[in-house]
């Protein structure tokens, strides 16, 4: 394991919350929030110190690493950093536990929206705050992990080279500081235009602003109890679909829009996606539409957040879980196993069916009509992943359902965190508290909201590394 080199990148990642810290210090000092203050100075002073100790202790390694190390990486990020945003839910007036301020920021980092809180209303504003800044700081890391390490072809386990990867912005002369600085100013551009619109809506700027930063990471933190406080004018919904979609589609896909020449061909994969999204309403359309409110539960299942705006149980909760195992684009934040790797395989035992009833016939394996071909490693990765996601349902639910919540609960609750999308009350989750669950199950959910982001085969890969060497 190159420490050195780790160190290196893993003091980039911690230089952006040193900045969150820093715009929250501003945020209680205006507001006299000085009650709170202490805990987000002790936050920047340590990432600070830690950021600049890390950076200089392997400014001198070597940049490239092997892919082994950039997973090594991944983990250190997300429990380094989960750590150090813990510290001020810690140090809040709420009195929780240690272990449920570290479950509240891994979920916030992973865009989960998992909660230990039972009423939001009774937080402090800047620890709200807080909570959507871990995810839309999850939500920038989690884009650079796809662009500079997911898209490493030593394992494209990810398989983001089947998708448009805007190489031409990314290549790979670049410096890694350069690539990661342009995804920063395309994040920011979308998080202000979804803010923007949402103010043009006549929604409060406090929640404008953590709103924004829950849509554009595919979270689940809200800044109230519930979203149909926030959300309730026509025109208000139609902005939240699609500001979900901006998650929910491929990263690039907005800044394309009007390069019509290529559009077609390098987003291929979102007019399928989109084509999903029209067809689940019309499904839901058949049965119990309730106009805007299905479009939204849909888009929000699909883009993984789970955010809402029904009020009660419905009869499609299994169809919504069903939209959250799929997933969004293979660049994007959501999680799930992905529509692309359904496509594969679906498309893959259509074409060896044919080849039973028509040996000579010709088999088109190109991915979505386009120029990529789907490769036999493409098929085995694709198969891996559902296996490795079946695998990862059965050991969380069968953590799960050793505490108080029962099986039906403890099967849901495990593909929620799988898929990084929040309990709500189109799972009939809503009333599940976090914080009465046992420390095992709140430890089972940490490590499996952060292997719904990486998948459980990039901890196989590590294993095999370390415990079974050639």
């Amino acid at each position: 394991m190159n420490l050195k080199s780790i160190s290196y990148y893993l003091s980039l990642f911690l230089f952006p919350l040193s900045v969150l810290s820093f715009i929250n210090i501003l945020y209680s000092s205006y507001f006299n929030y000085f009650l709170s203050i202490e805990s987000y100075l002790i936050t920047l002073v340590v990432s600070l110190v830690l950021a600049c100790g890390l950076y200089l202790f392997g400014k001198n390694a070597e940049r490239k690493i092997t892919y082994i190390n950039q997973l090594i990486l991944i983990l250190f990020v997300y429990f380094i950093v989960g750590i150090l945003v813990s510290v001020p839910i810690y140090m809040s007036n709420s009195q929780i536990i240690f272990v449920n301020a570290l479950f509240e920021s891994i979920s916030g980092l992973t865009g989960t929206g998992f909660s230990t809180f039972t009423s939001v209303k009774y937080l402090d504003p800047t620890l709200i705050l807080w909570r959507s800044s871990s995810q839309w700081l999850g939500g920038l890391y989690f884009l650079i992990f796809l662009i500079l390490i997911f898209s490493n072809k030593t394992f494209n386990y990810k398989m983001t080279s089947l998708t448009f990867t805007s190489e031409s912005a990314f290549n790979s002369e670049e410096s890694v500081k350069g690539n990661i600085f342009k995804i920063l100013i395309f994040y920011c551009i979308i998080s202000f235009t979804i803010l923007i619109l949402l103010s043009f809506s006549d929604v409060r700027l406090f929640n404008s602003l953590n709103l924004t930063m829950t849509l554009v990471s595919a979270g689940g933190f809200l800044p109230t109890d519930n979203l149909n406080s926030i959300i309730s004018t026509k025109l208000q919904k139609i902005i939240l679909i699609f500001s979900l979609l901006f998650s929910y589609l491929n990263f690039y896909f907005l800044f394309n829009l009007f390069k019509r020449k290529i559009f077609i061909k390098n987003h291929r994969e979102d007019f399928y996606l989109l084509s999903i999204v029209i067809l689940s309403v019309l499904l839901t359309y058949l049965n119990n539409f309730d106009g805007l409110n299905t479009i939204i539960n849909v888009t929000s299942s699909l883009a993984n957040s789970g955010i809402t705006l029904i009020e009660d149980n419905n009869n499609f909760s299994l169809f919504f879980l069903f939209l959250t195992i799929i997933g969004g684009s293979l660049i994007s934040n959501t999680s799930g196993i992905k529509f692309s790797r359904f496509y594969i395989l679906l498309k893959i035992t259509t074409a060896e069916i044919l080849k039973l009833i028509s040996p000579n016939s010709i088999i088109n394996k190109t991915i979505f009509n386009s120029e990529n071909k789907i490769t036999d490693e493409n098929v085995k990765i694709s198969f891996l992943i559902f296996i490795s996601f079946f695998l990862s349902l059965l050991i969380l639910s069968s953590c799960l359902v050793l505490d108080d919540i029962g099986f039906e609960s403890s099967f849901k609750l495990a593909i929620l965190a799988l898929t990084n999308t929040v309990n709500s009350e189109m799972h009939g989750l809503d009333n599940l508290v976090f914080a009465n669950m046992l420390t095992s199950s709140k430890i089972s959910l940490i490590i499996f909201m952060i292997i719904g982001k990486i998948e459980l085969i990039s901890i196989f890969l590590i294993f095999k590394k370390f415990f079974f060497k050639d």
